[in-house]
């Protein structure tokens, strides 16, 4: 059993089942590539459109969570 945050397909599919997000944002899967370089994504859901941003791993931000997903 565990948790692993979302891909982005993923994020995307459970934006179809709802509008999550709306007025905060989630840090998502991030490649390696970008991890290793310090950055890390996150998503949101803004006038109606699902947008996918990026930032420093290090930032912190009141609002923003994790989506994940529970394999069990």
């Amino acid at each position: 059993m565990g948790l692993a945050l979302l891909t982005e397909g993923q994020y995307r599919q459970l934006q179809q089942l709802g509008e999550f997000d709306r007025k905060t944002s989630s840090w998502r899967q991030t490649p390696d590539s970008i991890r290793k370089q310090g950055g890390a994504l996150f998503g949101d859901r803004r006038y109606g459109q699902v947008f996918i941003y990026h930032n420093g791993a290090e930032s912190y931000y009141a609002a923003r969570g994790f989506r994940t997903l529970l394999r069990l």
